[in-house]
């Protein structure tokens, strides 16, 4: 399978003043994401996922080592615009991504400074909002929408691009239940149903539980990396590193901790609604 983004010995630091040592916020980090996944990072805060993520098109460069999109180093400005319009980027605050006071310019903003053609940015407008669900909505002034709205035109904003890959920093974390799942399943079928390629940044462990890998970061560094059922069931392991599981794996634990005779590596409802079911026929 291709490899879409890949550090190799990444290390980032924020310049310091002249007394102090930089601190690095990343150190010697080696990843590859491979074409058409669903990745989620996680790591709790300061951990430096976010910063992870703005490098994987060019919106920070590494202070060591390198960073490749689509085999485009982020360093090369010649490649730059190409890394932007292969790897989009979406952000926790839709407002600081809205620039226009009608929706449908804001959608077609990004694919004018790439130079589209008129006629073509009709197209990639109209399809970016039937994607999420807002092409009712494209002659609204989007300060007038609800948080969750808002995000879906941010989205259809960086859609509009045609991106292979779409980077996602925490894009939930400032919406309501209904919100979140509304994004996550735009996000979902974005890689299923389109197979663009995902990176989930994310604090909500229900959300990592529904990508294919997830990665988590701790330190700058990386300190786990593997399917969802596979990090998950290493309870111990992510509790040291501050960070939880999901209620349906929390729940199953205490049960067997309990002596249920029940497994731990359900991750949905139905899957541990199934597992309680068959403890209690047993």
């Amino acid at each position: 399978m291709n490899i879409v983004i890949k550090t190799e010995n990444l290390t980032f630091h924020y310049p310091s003043g002249e007394e102090a040592e930089p601190r690095n916020i990343l150190s010697d980090l080696n990843l590859e994401v491979e074409e058409g996944t669903f990745v989620a990072v996680i790591g709790r805060n300061g951990s430096g996922k976010s910063t992870l993520a703005r490098h994987f098109n060019g919106i920070l460069l590494p202070s060591g080592g390198s960073v490749t999109a689509f085999g485009m180093d982020t360093r090369d400005e010649e490649k730059l615009l190409d890394i932007r319009r292969s790897v989009g980027m979406v952000f926790q605050n839709p407002d600081n991504q809205i620039v226009s006071n009608v929706v449908e310019e804001d959608v077609a903003f990004a694919p004018e400074n790439l130079g589209v053609p008129p006629e073509e940015i009709r197209v990639r407008v109209d399809e970016a909002l039937n994607m999420v669900g807002m092409y009712d909505y494209h002659d609204r002034a989007p300060h007038l929408l609800s948080g969750g709205q808002k995000q879906r035109i941010a989205i259809a904003g960086v859609l509009a691009m045609r991106p292979k890959c779409v980077v996602f920093d925490e894009p939930t974390a400032m919406l309501d239940p209904v919100g979140r799942l509304e994004i996550m399943s735009i996000i979902d079928a974005l890689c299923r149903e389109n197979g663009t390629t995902v990176v989930l940044i994310t604090h909500h462990m229900s959300e990592a539980a529904m990508a294919d890998r997830i990665v988590v970061i701790n330190e700058g560094r990386i300190a786990m990396d593997g399917t969802p059922r596979e990090i998950f069931s290493k309870v111990g392991e992510l509790d040291t590193l501050g960070l939880e599981v999901p209620a349906t794996t929390l729940l199953l634990n205490e049960l067997r901790d309990r002596g249920f005779d029940v497994g731990t590596d359900a991750l949905s409802v139905d899957e541990c609604a199934d597992e309680i079911a068959a403890a209690l026929k047993k």
